[in-house]
């Protein structure tokens, strides 16, 4: 592809929308994998969250012709983004609402975000790289301004979760609509998938409300069994 060619910038308009659409999904992950920080690193766990994200997207870009290969690999990527959304909406869960030293430290706020963004970058990828149309230089282009993307967003997204908790669950709501689409999109279940519009829609359904309703009664034993905890002190 000719450079500045009129297909040149088509295709970086195309590289640019699917940034717009798709950057999205990080910006929820680091904003909910960081609020849980204290506030000195939400700032740090956003830059570096993003710069783990960007790199995660590179070396699957580098790799996309293999990555096509994998059988499964949306099926896989899907079902870890459930687990993902799941554990961010309610973090401290598992430890009976006493927060363990993964739930609200900088380095497992990172863990937290570069798997997810490696779980969810395979439809960015092949996205952009489609786009491309095997111009390398428009794949970086395309990396370099999902940065801006994903930090802003992030920024916006955590200010809002700070102010409106409730914000939370419809933060984990969109990754576990994303989770569905990867394993609807799942060439392996085509059989499944493509000739059933309900089975389509009942699997978006199960996910999404799964997801919030499992958090949702986590988060309500936690907090039973952390005012159990408490009130032989009170």
């Amino acid at each position: 592809m000719e450079f500045f060619s009129p297909a040149w910038f088509s295709a970086l308009a195309a590289i640019v929308l699917i940034d717009l659409v798709l950057a999205g999904d990080n910006a929820i992950v680091i904003a909910l994998a960081a609020r849980s920080l204290p506030t000195h690193l939400q700032r740090k766990a956003i830059v570096w969250g993003t710069v783990g994200a960007i790199v995660m997207r590179s070396l699957m870009t580098l790799g996309v012709v293999w990555l096509l290969q994998i059988p499964g690999l949306m099926l896989v990527g899907g079902l870890g983004l459930v687990w993902i959304a799941y554990k961010l909406l309610v973090p401290h869960a598992e430890e009976g609402g006493h927060g363990g030293p993964t739930a609200n430290t900088f380095w497992g706020a990172m863990r937290t975000i570069v798997i997810a963004d490696a779980l969810m970058g395979v439809d960015n990828v092949l996205g952009v790289a489609g786009a491309a149309h095997g111009a390398f230089d428009l794949v970086v282009i395309g990396l370099l301004i999902s940065v801006p993307i994903v930090v802003w967003g992030s920024s916006v997204v955590l200010k809002l979760v700070e102010r409106f908790p409730a914000i939370t669950y419809i933060g984990a709501g969109v990754l576990a609509f994303t989770a569905a689409k990867m394993i609807v999109g799942e060439p392996l279940l085509d059989a499944v998938f493509d000739p059933h519009l309900s089975a389509r829609i009942a699997a978006y359904a199960v996910l999404v409300v799964g997801v919030l309703g499992a958090g949702w009664l986590a988060t309500r034993r936690a907090a039973s069994a952390q005012e159990h905890h408490e009130s032989p002190a009170a």
